[in-house]
């Protein structure tokens, strides 16, 4: 249990009830906000304005609408190219070029000039209906001398449809994918085109983290709550697929090896913090309750059992809980959705106010989230392109300072001095 997401206020008062309604917060433009202990980073009021969906109260203070940030620095955000066809995942290669899996079952390469190749097929049969397909992509960390792409996608037979992990190797000309091989599914199979999961990245010690989801059914949404399946999960395998040496539930009986942390709904956004190696999440809710996580061994973060959001009826999630004894509390959470997505850290110096901040591509929002964190704790948020008015599906960062990001409607940005 995390000490400090348990820090529940004696008495909830009426000042925590006003920093959760937007409706009487101050405007965006107002004088900064002094804050002495970061003197070095100027807080506004927060830049959620929309009123909430529920009228659930945060765990602590600071979990939701916390102070806004801007940016300073002179930065720019540059359409290289609009000709992708619903981009899904993107990871940069050793030489700068991008990586980038679109839904419908294809890679594309893209110089960054814009410039983009030929569809590369290769791979299995997927389901790329609904929220299926071609997704997430990792490079390995060997790729200089492996060559070796890894990726997630949505497998189809005759029993539904799983979130599965393959890798290929990708030839010297970028052109051709050779010896496709899945090397782990979800299971069970499920009759449903939702609710994947499906991002992957790599860890320090060159394991793959991999989201799942819990499959977007009242059927298997409780599936994430036990350990004898692969919905709902964060997992941690080996390049071949098989458990990791250190997983918390290694050879336990009825249990997936796999599974490294559990109770999730929808993750579609991991990333390593660049100074400590910990992993953090996003977590999309239903209505409201979308989640940041910082991701531990063995922990439940809740779903379905607790949640800040609701059903899209407006009726509670289940009893209605939003906390309770031997389940995380989000870092953060956003109510109402923005639908969060793939994430990064900016790990450069060329933007100095940037440097190991989180950002993460918003769906429903629109825009990318800026988010500063100190000793674990989120303390300042921001938007950008919000002018864009894009559903921001991926992000990464480039090998000079820069971030790419992509949308669905098949843009791919350019943001940085």
């Amino acid at each position: 249990m995390k000490t400090r997401r348990y820090l529940l206020f004696v008495v909830l008062s009426s000042l925590l009830l006003t920093a959760c309604v937007p409706a009487i917060q101050d405007p965006i433009d107002k004088d900064p906000i002094d804050n002495p202990k970061y003197p070095e980073i100027v807080f506004y009021a927060p830049v959620e304005k929309n009123p909430p969906n529920t009228n659930l109260l945060p765990a602590f203070e600071g979990q939701t609408r916390i102070h806004g940030i801007r940016t300073t620095t002179n930065y720019t955000s540059t359409m290289i190219t609009n000709q992708l066809t619903e981009p899904w995942g993107i990871d940069v290669l050793p030489n700068g070029d991008l990586a980038i899996t679109e839904k419908s079952g294809s890679l594309r390469i893209v110089k960054p000039d814009g410039t983009v190749g030929p569809a590369i097929k290769g791979f299995p049969a997927i389901n790329a209906n609904g929220q299926g397909g071609l997704l997430d992509i990792a490079v390995s960390p060997n790729f200089e001398t492996d060559r070796m792409l890894y990726f997630t996608l949505s497998l189809r037979s005759s029993l539904g449809s799983v979130s599965a992990v393959g890798k290929a190797r990708l030839s010297e000309d970028q052109s051709v994918l050779s010896n496709f091989e899945v090397i782990y599914e979800a299971t069970p199979y499920f009759n449903s085109t939702g609710h994947y999961g499906s991002r992957i990245v790599f860890d320090k010690e060159g394991y793959l983290f991999v989201s799942t989801g819990d499959r977007q059914s009242l059927q298997t949404r409780n599936n994430a709550q036990s350990l004898d399946n692969g919905h709902g999960k964060i997992l941690r395998i080996t390049t071949d697929g098989q458990p990791a040496p250190d997983n918390p539930f290694l050879n336990q009986t009825n249990h997936h090896s796999e599974i490294y942390a559990y109770g999730l709904r929808n993750t579609q956004g991991l990333a390593i913090h660049p100074l400590t190696g910990d992993l953090w999440s996003n977590d999309m809710g239903p209505q409201g309750g979308d989640e940041l996580n910082l991701i531990e061994s063995s922990k439940n973060y809740g779903w379905p059992i607790i949640s800040y959001g609701e059903e899209y009826t407006g009726q509670p999630i289940g009893e209605g809980l939003s906390q309770k004894d031997g389940m995380e509390q989000p870092d953060y959470y956003w109510d109402p959705s923005i639908a969060p997505s793939g994430m990064t850290f900016y790990t450069s110096k060329v933007i100095p106010e940037w440097e190991n901040n989180l950002f993460i591509g918003a769906l429903r929002g629109s825009h990318i989230v800026r988010l500063v964190i100190k000793d674990n704790i989120v303390i300042g948020e921001e938007r950008l392109l919000e002018d864009k008015r894009q559903r921001f599906r991926d992000i990464a960062m480039g090998l000079n300072g820069e971030l790419y990001a992509i949308t669905d409607s098949g843009i791919l940005y350019r943001i940085g001095k």
